[in-house]
């Protein structure tokens, strides 16, 4: 370091409370030496008096004293560090400063005064540069005395308000600052009193004189001030406006929060009410959320732009407030909100920017029209005075528009306010698009889904069935499971339950084909094995077409492999019950008497797979009996160690819960055993299995003989007489003489005749043959083949179904329809 700069150093450290003085005389010999200088280098007053200052210094300043002496001569004076040798040898580094002293006896004389380096708290300051620091420091700076009453402020903090620092003097905070939490201010102050520990970094954030209207932050960091003997006397504290940190630290947060909250759901008003719920109150004090129809709908947006001079369909999706109950809305949520044809919601939904007015017109009304007359009010008595309007705007297309304001005690609304709303609408509008997206296509897998299960079961008198699906997707709604009832020839229904693997519209998809296929194969009067295993080849043939190999994970209906179905015959004549499962759980019987059973019911392999044929099972069922047809995912859960069973257990007690009704009995059934969080789609059939009187009821064995037709027409003609059907007698005594006539001319074996008398009357003959009738078109020179014809004409509808002994030709008459 050179010289000049050890003398700036020394004059601006040096105190002279904690300086060892000595004298020197002219020549630089010690003539006096006092305690102070003892206690520094540890001489005696005996071992210095009389020697050569050189002696008390390093060998390396012992040289410059020459040049100190002349410098002392020519300047008055000297200041600078030096190294002087302590008495044991160590170097002590000190600071040194010489003046001119007369000595006794009127002598020239130096006084030197030495200040240890090493026990210097640090670069102590002259007086005139610590007021030069603290008053011209950009950071406010005020010192309190203990009772806490300012004693000293610097001009700086004249910038926050509470007036200059004359007239602060002997105030306490609250006088200086009114409104300000002088409270929690002041508990930091005396913390720091009672302990001497500094606080730094309080932040405070409120309302200052000089901002009344805006919201400001400072950071705030107190320190004890002590006098000589370490008693607390004060303390100062320094103040930094930190408020666009603090802005910027709000912003972030509220975006953060947006980020979390808006968008939980696919849900558009539940989206639109997110963004309503988290700009409030960290943006705004009002906010309000409106969205074009064909958002709500979850349509496409129409062609052609928005006009600003139009009226636009809006409806009020979200708003929220500070105030309970949203006092400051006119609208409710979902309400059309009509604007005013130019006014700035129009023009911003039409234009696609944001606007934003710092101070509203007290007394203009709200833009929005055809309101009662008890909600109209003006800006003053909503007590609204900014706003901002930003278009809510997705992929290039604008959904609506939020509308932002504040009410009368904050600030107004400024550039950085709008940038904050923009970001928070533009993060909004994108869960708004898809959620508007998700509700386009729910709906039309909604569709689809309605268009694949049956909208309604169909009348019939065999059984009275309820059903219930819930798919695992809640959000599609869409799975693999369906139920069915078809109603089949002679009264008889065929129940159906089954199951594709998969969740959603592929599902769905795969679903609808499968049930289309076993309506058709339900309408050919097959046994339930055989159309499994027709089913069976339909699923198999569809993958081998398309380049797969039945049974392997490339069959292209790898939706449809694998699938599983149960497919039962009930006929209410003799109660029988015929079903057969591919893949698929049996049903569950509940008895007249309450006690509930499972079918052992041999399983069949899943559809498309391939092994072993079906088979069937044959059971009579009493009348009241209940057939329950499920899914598997009415049985299974994660946790069970044996999950048939366990399953088959749940399911057992919930059946023998009683309800009110079959419907009822079968919702209760599905919302006791399906979790919370389904893995599987759920399908329950349920059916209550009725008989058909004896008197609906009429058969007669014939013999192989012409004669016998005459015969039967008369009991068939009879017969209806007792139900009261005579207006049907001559279209079935044609339909029985036809019948009657094929099977004794065509078939072999025993002939039957049979009437049943259900929601259609039903004629039926059965034979022995394995051949089924086929319906011609004679020319008008032919003798025969007139009579399926007619049969065909003159009924509803007509077919032939084949059983054990050989096969029945039935032919139903509607009895509500008049006869032909």
């Amino acid at each position: 370091m050179g010289t000049d700069e050890e003398q700036d150093l020394a004059r601006q450290r040096f105190d002279v409370a904690d300086a060892a003085p000595l004298l020197l005389d002219a020549q630089g010999v010690v003539t006096s030496w006092t305690r102070d200088a003892r206690r520094l280098l540890d001489y005696t007053a005996s071992e210095v008096v009389g020697t050569p200052v050189t002696g008390l210094l390093a060998v390396e300043d012992a040289a410059r004293v020459p040049e100190v002496a002349e410098r002392c001569r020519r300047d008055g004076g000297w200041a600078g560090l030096l190294t002087a040798r302590h008495k044991d040898g160590h170097q002590v580094r000190v600071m040194v400063r010489i003046t001119p002293a007369v000595g006794p006896g009127g002598g020239a004389h130096w006084l030197v005064l030495l200040s240890d380096m090493a026990g210097a708290r640090g670069w102590d300051m002259s007086r005139a540069v610590l007021e030069q620091m603290v008053t011209g420091s950009p950071v406010g700076i005020a010192v309190v005395d203990a009772n806490l009453r300012c004693v000293w402020s610097n001009a700086a903090l004249e910038r926050f308000g509470g007036g200059s620092p004359g007239e602060r003097l002997g105030r306490r905070l609250a006088e200086i600052q009114p409104g300000i939490d002088s409270e929690g201010i002041e508990t930091q102050m005396r913390r720091v009193l009672e302990t001497g520990q500094p606080v730094v970094g309080y932040e405070h954030v409120g309302h200052v004189r000089s901002a009344p209207m805006r919201e400001t932050a400072h950071m705030m960091s107190f320190t004890r001030l002590d006098d000589d003997h370490g008693h607390p006397m004060g303390v100062y504290y320094t103040v930094v406006d930190i408020t666009e940190r603090h802005r910027a630290r709000q912003r972030l947060a509220l975006l953060d929060r947006a980020g979390e909250q808006i968008g939980r759901s696919l849900d558009i008003v539940r989206t639109a009410q997110e963004l309503a719920d988290v700009a409030v109150p960290g943006c705004a004090d009002f906010v309000c959320v409106d969205l074009l129809e064909w958002v709500l709908r979850g349509a496409e947006p129409p062609a052609g732009p928005l006009s600003p001079t139009e009226a636009v369909p809006l409806r009020r999706a979200g708003h929220q407030s500070v105030n309970p109950g949203v006092p400051e809305a006119v609208v409710e949520i979902g309400a059309v909100a009509a604007y005013l044809p130019g006014s700035p919601p129009v023009r911003c939904l039409a234009g696609g920017l944001s606007w934003r007015e710092e101070r509203l017109d007290p007394l203009a009304r709200e833009w929005a029209t055809d309101l009662p007359a008890d909600r109209t009010a003006t800006f003053l008595e909503l007590g609204l005075h900014t706003v901002m309007i930003v278009p809510i705007r997705a992929r290039g297309v604008t959904l609506g528009i939020t509308t932002f304001f504040r009410r009368r005690r904050q600030e107004p609304f400024d550039k950085d306010d709008l940038s904050l709303a923009e970001d928070l609408v533009s993060r909004a509008a994108v869960c708004v698009d898809n959620a508007r997206r998700y509700a386009r296509e729910r709906t039309a897998a909604l569709v689809l889904q309605r268009s694949l299960l049956p909208r309604r079961l169909p009348e019939q008198n065999a059984v009275e069935v309820a059903a219930c699906y819930r798919p695992a997707d809640e959000l599609t709604g869409l799975g693999g499971d369906w139920y069915d009832l078809i109603p089949l020839s002679g009264a008889r229904v065929a129940l159906v339950v089954g199951e594709v693997p998969g969740h959603g519209i592929d599902a769905a998809a795969a679903m609808g084909r499968l049930r289309t296929a076993v309506r058709t194969l339900a309408a050919l009067d097959l046994p339930p094995e055989e159309v499994l295993g027709h089913l069976d080849d339909l699923v198999a043939r569809s993958g081998r077409e398309e380049g797969g190999e039945p049974g392997t994970p490339e069959t292209v209906d790898a939706q449809v492999a694998g699938a599983g179905c149960v497919y039962v015959v009930y006929d209410p004549v003799d109660g029988q019950c015929t079903m057969a499962a591919a893949g698929h759980p049996a049903p569950a019987v509940v008895l007249p008497d309450g006690s509930v059973s499972f079918v052992d019911l041999p399983q069949g392999p899943p559809l498309g797979v391939g092994g072993r044929p079906f088979e069937a099972v044959e059971l009579a069922l009493a009348e009241g009996s209940t057939l329950a047809l499920h899914t598997d995912g009415l049985l299974a859960r994660e946790d069970d160690d044996r999950p048939v069973d366990a399953g088959r257990d749940r399911l057992r007690r919930a059946l023998e819960r009683l309800a009110p009704s079959l419907d009822l009995r079968c919702r209760a059934v599905v919302d006791a055993l399906m979790p919370d969080r389904p893995d599987d789609d759920v399908a329950l059939l349920m059916a209550h299995t009725r008989l058909l009187g004896a008197d609906q009821v009429a058969d007669w064995d014939l013999p192989a003989d012409p004669a016998i037709v005459a015969d039967a027409r008369k009991e068939a003609a009879r017969q209806l007489a007792e139900w009261g059907l005579e207006e049907l007698a001559f279209t079935t005594e044609l339909v029985v003489s036809e019948l009657v006539t094929n099977a004794i001319r065509y078939a072999e074996g025993p002939i039957r005749l049979r009437l049943i008398r259900e929601s259609a009357l039903i004629c039926e003959v059965s034979d022995g043959g394995a051949t089924a009738p086929h319906l011609r078109h004679p020319r008008t020179t032919d003798e025969g083949g007139r009579g399926l014809l007619l049969v065909s004409q003159f009924t509803q509808r007509w077919g032939t179904r084949f059983v054990p002994e050989g096969k029945v030709i039935w032919a139903e008459q509607s009895l509500t329809d008049p006869p032909a």
